[in-house]
């Protein structure tokens, strides 16, 4: 079932240019957030959203959540043109922005989750089993009751969560939630949004620079450029067109004499260990490994494909983004 659907969206801004020395008046120009965008996401779908900045990822997400209307293109939302009708889309749609909040800043936590209950007119029955269930799941029992300018940033985020999902939204919108946290917050946090996306079939769509929580949380990814839609499809797919070199390293018992490697490989030594840079499709795995293996007794041995980020930046940069 379709749940969300784009056609032809398009959003352009006008901005001034920088004031320059001497001139009284700044030059306007158009800059095309949205050109021609099309889409379409099933219920139930968790969907990211990739570009650099600028790339209208920000604009996509205000335009189907309601708050800016586009010049012209089509959108709904479980039925719904979200700028039409916003009073009855926004009570099915939840929003965390990674460095904005919904919650009240000098108050617990658990009077601004009880403003946000009347606000979206949540049954007291309703509201307090979710906020049972939210509690437990995102950890939140020890500062419930402590404003929220004296959390963590961690314990902010979840917070934040909680509060965009007590009233069970069928879609929820994250930009860049994941942002200055640690390690283990991550993890957390990735573990709660796959279980709330399975068990309750909460549509996502996670727009971010972290390619961490794209390859952990998306099985489906968009890349949006200069306002243009310039992939859509499985993030693997994305990835093998520039995952095109891999990185062996090596380290041998006693001597060993490496064999003369092809011009395509470049092999650097730190310490004991010898790493060797090649392209798969010049010298296929199968044989390196061989050649290595008659160099001497191997006493450890892995092998790593290219880190994401690499290859995202290799993308934007053959895309001209």
């Amino acid at each position: 079932m379709r749940y969300i659907t784009t056609e032809g969206l398009t959003k352009t801004f006008t901005v001034r240019k920088k004031r320059e020395k001497g001139r009284l008046l700044r030059e306007k120009t158009q800059v095309r957030a949205l050109d021609s965008v099309s889409f379409s996401i099933e219920q139930g779908e968790l969907v990211g959203s990739i570009g650099p900045n600028g790339a209208g990822k920000s604009t996509l997400v205000k335009i189907l959540s309601g708050i800016l209307t586009p010049e012209s293109g089509a959108v709904t939302v479980d039925g719904l043109v979200p700028w039409q009708e916003r009073r009855r889309h926004v009570k099915n749609i939840g929003v965390v922005f990674g460095q904005r909040s919904q919650l009240w800043w000098d108050v617990p936590i658990v009077d601004s989750f009880s403003l946000l209950r009347d606000i979206y007119r949540v049954p007291e029955g309703d509201y307090r089993k979710r906020l049972d269930e939210l509690t437990e799941a995102l950890d939140l029992s020890s500062f419930l009751r402590t404003p929220l300018r004296l959390l963590s940033l961690g314990q902010r985020m979840r917070a934040e969560l909680c509060g965009s999902l007590l009233h069970g939204p069928k879609l929820l919108f994250l930009d860049e939630p994941t942002i200055g946290l640690d390690a283990v917050s991550k993890l957390s946090l990735r573990d709660f949004l796959q279980k709330e996306n399975r068990e309750r079939g909460t549509t996502v769509l996670l727009t971010t620079h972290d390619m961490e929580d794209i390859a952990a949380l998306c099985p489906r990814v968009m890349v949006l450029g200069h306002g243009k839609k310039l992939f859509d499809g499985a993030l693997p797919d994305l990835l093998s067109r520039y995952d095109k070199v891999r990185q062996v390293t090596v380290r041998y018992d006693g001597d060993f004499t490496l064999p003369a490697l092809p011009e395509t490989c470049r092999l650097t030594r730190e310490g004991a260990d010898c790493k060797i840079t090649y392209e798969p499709a010049s010298l296929p795995t199968g044989a390196l490994l061989s050649l290595l293996q008659g160099a001497g007794a191997i006493r450890e041995l892995t092998a790593q494909p290219q880190n994401v980020d690499h290859l995202i930046a290799a993308m934007y940069k053959e895309m001209d983004l």
